[in-house]
């Protein structure tokens, strides 16, 4: 009687590395930019959400826009961003009265900026 042994030969498991190599090196860029995506999203959330505390704000104030600028701790008339980002809210004299804002995430160069008229533009 022969005895078998059972086991994997050294090109099989070579192989499957390779294998899964190829599969890392496709799939980490492709995480990398989905965190990119995720932070452009919540600066972009923020800016919304400031668009609806300037405008409440405004209506309370006689037409009046604030000023300043908030980040994941500190907050601005009410306003409190997500964490890292930090907001700031420029108001512009008219007539008519307006606001502008520009949003910035610590994790990430891409920066956001908005308007009155609600257009949000990442860069």
């Amino acid at each position: 009687m022969k005895s078998q042994k059972k086991g994997f030969t050294l090109i099989e498991l070579l192989i499957v590395v390779v294998i899964i190599g190829i599969l890392a090196a496709i799939a980490i860029p492709k995480f990398a930019n989905t965190k990119e995506k995720a932070y452009v999203a919540s600066m972009k959330a923020d800016l919304r959400n400031l668009a609806t505390y300037e405008e409440s704000f405004a209506a309370d104030s006689a037409g009046v826009y604030f000023s300043g600028s908030a980040t994941g701790t500190t907050g601005m008339q009410g306003f409190l961003p997500s964490a890292n980002v930090t907001v700031t809210a420029t108001a512009v004299p008219g007539p008519p009265a307006s606001w502008a804002a520009a949003a910035s995430h610590s994790l990430t160069t891409k920066t956001c900026s908005s308007s009155a008229g609600g257009q949000i533009t990442c860069t």
